[in-house]
């Protein structure tokens, strides 16, 4: 392989090792855990906050915090049965500790003096991405002034901790007349509820960000569209569906208008994976990448195919379901839509902003490998939509079977 080859190649080879290098090696959100906060003032002095935190961690965290072995037991007998009366029985068992742990590590502190909580009701258990969760409401008997400002911390499953990295908590607010939301981690623990408009935004437009280099399933399908785009006009075109579709769904979600259950979406985002990889390894077969295109169906520059617009059909229709995937992510849920609604279109932005990134990296080094060695740009791309089959079909395999 020549000098003028083999650089380009190597390029495209290092970028798409860089980019996998920084998303994790399994499931979309196998290694880390999102908190969900809702904090009110319903009245009478009284700052109300509704959480949410995924039972298995609550269990492990809050019985290494508290020495309480019996916890573990007895939580992690009760996850394994599957029975969620078992589970919030467990949590009742050993409310001292898990209260312990929660009540210490997310605060909400007005500018007149912190307050103490009093647990509101019984644990709950309910499901959030698929995977079983805590739910727990706590009581503080403080005042939200309408003038004041009122801090909202989380150290909720710290790093240090060594089970989860990187835990997220979406914070949604209405304090004292104000209304918002607000993402926090381990970099940026707290806000106040006098925050700046340019600081919401910027969290969610990190927390966008992040959510994709993180998501390792997402990655693998936008590299799939790259491998298999021909042109500059095809993967235009494929990531243009691919945002709109997934902004539909998601703005959809927001609104309380879809609910699909994640043991459905996520299988089929892998699948979608597989089918829009395996695409370009069917049309390698076939007729090979550099070969001439079927007559166009369309009009001026954006004219594809009839291969073309089928595979545009099913990168849109695939993208309706990255959206719910998307949309779970926050736990979007219909009673806090309008209130998450600024947060998730700046959350979209974030997402777009990583996926235009990755484009203007990776297709560059493709087509300068290609237009110097078709054949090599053959192997390199039908290399990289093979693996990323595989993976996808092994990803849609174990979601089946685990339900």
């Amino acid at each position: 392989m020549s000098p003028r080859v083999r650089r380009p190649l190597l390029a495209l080879v290092a970028a798409v090792l860089i980019t996998l290098g920084l998303v994790r090696p399994a499931a979309a959100h196998g290694f880390t855990s999102t908190v969900y906060a809702h904090v009110t003032a319903p009245g009478d002095g009284v700052v109300r906050t509704d959480l949410k935190l995924e039972y298995d961690l609550l269990i492990v965290s809050a019985a290494d915090a508290g020495f309480d072995n019996d916890l573990f037991r007895d939580g992690t007998d009760a996850f394994e049965s599957g029975d969620a009366d078992a589970r919030a029985e467990a949590l009742e068992a050993h409310r001292a500790t898990v209260l312990d742990y929660v009540t210490r590590r997310f605060t909400v502190t007005p500018d007149d003096g912190a307050c103490e909580p009093v647990r509101a009701g019984a644990f709950r258990i309910g499901r959030e991405e698929g995977v079983p969760y805590a739910l727990l409401t706590l009581d503080r008997a403080c005042a939200a002034h309408g003038t004041g400002d009122v801090e909202i911390r989380s150290d909720l499953f710290p790093d240090s901790e060594g089970y989860v990295k990187g835990v997220k908590s979406i914070v949604t607010y209405d304090l004292g007349g104000r209304t918002g939301s607000a993402a926090l981690d381990g970099g940026h623990p707290s806000f106040g509820i006098g925050q700046s408009w340019t600081q919401r935004f910027w969290e969610f437009f990190r927390l966008g960000a992040e959510h994709l280099l993180t998501g390792t399933d997402h990655i693998l399908f936008l590299l799939a569209l790259i491998a298999g785009s021909r042109r500059p006009r095809e993967v235009v075109l494929a990531a243009t569906s691919f945002t709109l579709a997934h902004s539909v769904t998601f703005l959809l979600a927001a609104l309380g208008l879809v609910e699909v259950p994640a043991g459905l979406v996520e299988p089929v985002i892998a699948l979608s994976i597989a089918v829009v990889a395996g695409w370009h390894l069917r049309r390698l077969r076939g007729r090979g990448a550099g070969d001439a295109e079927a007559p166009a169906v369309g009009m001026g520059r954006l004219s594809l195919d009839r291969a073309g617009w089928i595979r545009l059909g099913v990168v849109f229709c695939f993208g309706l379901v990255h959206g719910l995937g998307f949309a779970g992510a926050l736990g979007i849920e219909a009673a806090w839509s309008w209130t998450l609604l600024w947060s998730l279109l700046v959350f979209n932005l974030g997402i777009e902003a990583v996926q235009l990134g990755v484009i203007a990296v990776l297709f560059p080094l493709l087509l300068l490998c290609g237009r110097r060695s078709p054949r090599a740009a053959r192997w390199a791309t039908g290399a990289l939509s093979a693996g990323v089959a595989a993976m996808g079909l092994v990803w849609f395999v174990q979601r089946v079977v685990g339900g």
